[in-house]
């Protein structure tokens, strides 16, 4: 069997169900590859031999997004900060100290709009949801935020993936596989300096933090 063969046997119904889950348990606070597999279904869809559609695609990305956050709000809310603490404990690595201090620092700057734009960080969109239900932000602002983010984020993305990939196809016809091999490095290196970057400020939270907590520095 061949990987197309492969590809036409998946229901498109299938490929829509497994983004809106992904992205929705992530948005529920539980690490996933959310952004991948958005991408993914984003890239099939822009292959017309498959009947994998790009708006159900981007449908499938902002429901998950917007129940996820909003299911991830009401347990943020109830439980509260202590939640953060007992996650930090079994998950130091999601859910460390300066995870949430560099979260909760965010959100005190910028509220609402650490919801939006959280949802195109990967940090921030594992917390926006818990994280301001735990800060007792009002439900209508942050439900406003995380739809209109959970649209953009979605739906931008499969609309940039969808034309990229049609683009990809007819650049192999002319230039063979160069042009996908230089796209496809030039975003890897991108997201891993965003990882980089993100820990860099994670680490220098951390330090900030230790240094106010050490009396001996005082």
């Amino acid at each position: 069997m061949t990987v197309d063969t492969l590809l036409q046997s998946i229901p498109p119904l299938t490929v829509y169900l497994i983004v809106a889950g992904v992205v929705g348990i992530e948005s529920l606070g539980i690490p996933l590859p959310g952004e991948i597999v958005l991408v993914t279904a984003a890239l099939l869809s822009s292959r017309h031999e498959l009947a994998v559609n790009p708006l159900g695609v981007g449908a499938a990305g902002v429901i998950g997004a917007a129940v996820g956050d909003s299911i991830g709000y009401t347990i943020g809310r109830r439980f509260g900060m202590p939640l953060f603490d007992w996650l930090g404990r079994r998950f130091p690595r999601h859910f460390g100290p300066g995870h949430v201090g560099l979260a909760e620092r965010i959100f005190d700057r910028w509220g609402s709009h650490a919801v939006f734009f959280g949802r195109f960080v990967a940090l921030l969109r594992i917390f926006a949801g818990p994280l301001a239900g735990a800060l007792k932000m009002p439900y209508p602002r942050f439900l406003f935020a995380n739809v209109s983010g959970a649209v953009c984020w979605a739906g931008g993305t499969t609309a940039v993936i969808y034309y990229a990939g049609i683009a990809a196809e007819r650049w192999l016809e002319r230039f063979s596989w160069v042009a996908l091999v230089v796209a496809v490095v030039g975003g890897t290196i991108a997201a891993i300096l965003l990882r980089k970057r993100t820990a860099r400020a994670i680490a220098e939270f951390e330090a900030q933090h230790s240094e106010e907590s050490d009396p001996t520095t005082a």
